[in-house]
């Protein structure tokens, strides 16, 4: 029981400096307008933040959902093209998230308390757009799920947020990046 309590401690230290971080100049703007859509809360909008850096690089956001690995692969023989699954050639961490968050879109698209507090610092754009990704993902599983698996409904859905989130971050300001990033390891 002591070792379980030790664990759950450094847990709790490692949760903490997450926390902290995620208040520095380089992620704050960032991590608050992720946190404003569903499914995203602290640890994965900054696992979204450290993973994608800064989403503004990406041209369209079909450049950021090849990055993740949430395009179809393609097999074509002559005139004949068919889709195939998802790539996965992308970043994992990032692309498990998403999947993550997406099912919070298979719910009827509502505002939730905790959503509501996470929204209360970002822009009037950004809540925009998430309403505007609760009805459409939140259709779009309808619509999948009754034809397809719905775990293949899900990377379908997936594949849509990030469209979403790229729009999102637009809007952010870019920041300069510090000279050392911050280290997340627990203290001992």
């Amino acid at each position: 029981m002591a070792q379980i309590d030790t664990l759950n401690a450094q847990i709790r230290q490692v949760e903490d400096r997450i926390a902290e971080i995620s208040k520095t100049s380089r992620y704050q703007r960032t991590v608050q307008e992720l946190q404003g859509f569903r499914g995203i809360a602290l640890f994965t909008a900054m696992q979204l933040a450290c993973e994608l850096g800064d989403i503004r690089r990406f041209a369209h956001p079909k450049s950021l959902m090849a990055y993740v690995g949430l395009v179809p692969s393609e097999h074509s023989s002559g005139s004949r093209t068919r889709p195939g699954p998802i790539t996965k050639t992308g970043n994992a961490f990032a692309r498990r998230a998403l999947v993550s968050a997406a099912w919070k879109y298979t719910h009827p698209p509502r505002r939730s308390v905790a959503l509501s507090r996470r929204q209360e610092h970002c822009t009037p754009a950004v809540i925009a757009i998430s309403w505007r990704a609760q009805q459409r993902l939140h259709k779009r599983y309808q619509r999948l799920v009754h034809r397809k698996a719905p775990s293949k409904a899900i990377v379908a859905v997936a594949r849509e947020l990030t469209g979403f989130l790229w729009e999102a971050m637009q809007t952010v300001p870019p920041v300069a990046a510090p000279s050392q990033e911050p280290c997340i390891t627990p203290s001992t």
